[in-house]
């Protein structure tokens, strides 16, 4: 049985936006759905291959009964990012 993914935080593998963190709001299919809260709000999410992605947290980010929020996903980015950042200085 495959793990349901939506509200992981995942980083694009290929495309011009490779490197680029994302939470992805929709599976579907062999594809998925992913919003940084900025260019691709949950409004006009980014549609990527599956084979495309890497789950980079298994922390899922509280999905509510309207959805998602797009402030809500900048700050979780925002502070990935940064504890990412910390690591790579003391590493």
């Amino acid at each position: 049985m495959e793990e349901n993914i939506v509200g992981m935080l995942a980083t694009s593998k290929a495309g011009h936006d490779k490197n680029s963190v994302y939470v992805i709001i929709q599976e579907d299919g062999e594809y998925i759905y992913v919003a940084d809260g900025q260019s691709r709000t949950t409004e006009r999410p980014k549609r990527k291959n599956k084979k495309h992605i890497q789950i980079i947290k298994k922390v899922k980010l509280p999905e509510s009964d309207s959805g998602f929020d797009d402030l809500e996903i900048k700050k979780i980015i925002k502070s990935y990012l940064k504890e990412r950042e910390e690591r790579n200085v003391k590493g």
